[in-house]
């Protein structure tokens, strides 16, 4: 029956499940401008890197912070409090 299937969501996490300095500095300017909704090219434009530089901190991001995705990737930072 319908009513009887329940909504999967998403566990929730907070500070103490993120290391503290799990992610680097220039991990964390990326991490920000993904949370504001940039594209990979508009984060290389504002932080003078290659897209392909981009791209390698955008994966070892959501590699450290097990996640899938960059939204997922910004709902954890917004949610755990590591940006804001």
């Amino acid at each position: 029956m319908v009513d009887q299937v329940k909504l999967a969501t998403p566990t929730s996490k907070n500070t103490s499940t993120i290391p503290q300095g799990t992610l680097s500095d220039r991990e964390m300017e990326v991490l920000r401008l993904i949370v504001e909704g940039y594209s990979n090219p508009e984060i290389a434009k504002a932080l003078y890197l290659s897209e392909h530089t981009v791209k390698t901190y955008v994966r070892g991001i959501m590699n450290k912070l097990l996640v899938n995705d960059r939204v997922q990737a910004a709902v954890l930072a917004l949610r755990s409090g590591l940006v804001g």
